[in-house]
């Protein structure tokens, strides 16, 4: 009932979204491509978590936390891929108002929770590396549940505000999304309400999160080289450090994509631009993470040879 009574605030009952382009030849090569994309992604998402879940040597804390990263990859590209899919072969490439709510809730939760996640992720690496004797005490089950948990609860929280503050505004007829999703930007874009405080609020939160996430991951790893520096041997440097390397890459193009979409005024940036970044975070970097975490890990190859040779 309270989609019902925003949705008679709004004159909008749904949005249209304009995609990439009104070329068909286009939207087929862009159809086939993000299908197949989206199709590996899954798959490889999907071959971690077996693995970790099937072979006994990977239930350790970072396998664990790896096995959530990608049950939320699965979930955030979800969010996005499939309705933008059919809308690349739609003649009418339409959201109602309340499913645009929803993705976008998804959207910003699932993006918060990844956040978490991969700041946990940081620590459990910095437990690893510079407190070896203490990490059984320090990352136990217990508190390996709470910190994964408390990384999922705590970005379905982070999502209720920014979706609550954009459900309120009034759209007037004018309905058209420059953009293959709904998110923010182009929703504030939109409104003919007075969005300075909403847009005010939304920065705020993204900056608290992303900086303090960013804060912690970064701290993490400026203790994790010191302490890999002070290692004699060029061979145990580098075998320490391989532990986390694949962590760290995928922490960049993280940080990277989201930096440069959200923490800026939202108003400089085309919209061409904005869908290409977009791009990258919403349908790439989910495939990308099961790609460098199973291909630079020795240890997840050698537990996926002996799960195919199990089965």
């Amino acid at each position: 009932s309270s989609f019902q009574e925003m949705t008679n605030v709004t004159a909008v009952l749904e949005f249209r979204l304009l995609g990439f382009s009104s070329n068909p030849r286009c939207q087929i090569l862009l159809f086939t491509l993000f299908l197949v994309i989206y199709i590996l992604t899954i798959l490889g998402n999907m071959i971690i978590i077996s693995v970790v879940t099937l072979e006994p040597r990977l239930h350790s804390p970072m396998y664990k936390f790896l096995k959530n990263l990608s049950f939320l990859e699965v979930c955030y590209t979800t969010t996005i891929v499939p309705k933008m899919l059919a809308n690349l072969l739609a003649q009418r490439k339409t959201i109602s108002f309340s499913g645009c709510m929803a993705q976008l809730y998804y959207f910003v939760s699932l993006g918060a929770t990844e956040c978490y996640l991969l700041s946990v992720m940081a620590y459990d690496r910095f437990l690893a590396v510079c407190e070896p004797l203490h990490y059984g005490v320090a990352m136990t089950a217990e508190s390996y549940t709470s910190l994964a948990v408390g990384s999922w609860a705590t970005g379905v929280f982070t999502g209720f505000l920014p979706c609550l503050m954009v459900s309120r505004l009034h759209f007037c007829r004018y309905n058209l999304i420059d953009h293959f999703f709904c998110d923010i930007s182009p929703l504030l874009k939109l409104s003919c309400s007075d969005t300075t405080v909403t847009e005010a609020v939304i920065f705020i939160l993204s900056l608290l999160v992303l900086s303090s996430c960013f804060l912690l991951t970064l701290v993490s790893y400026l203790l994790i080289i010191l302490n890999i520096l002070k290692i004699p041997s060029a061979s145990g440097r580098r075998v320490t450090f391989s532990t986390c390397s694949s962590h760290l890459m995928v922490v960049t193009i993280y940080y990277g994509t989201m930096i440069s979409m959200y923490v800026r005024p939202t108003y400089n940036l085309s919209p061409e631009l904005n869908k290409a970044v977009s791009v990258l975070y919403t349908v790439v970097t989910p495939l990308l993470n099961p790609v460098i975490y199973s291909l630079r890990n020795k240890a997840f190859k050698k537990a996926l040879g002996q799960v195919v040779v199990r089965h």
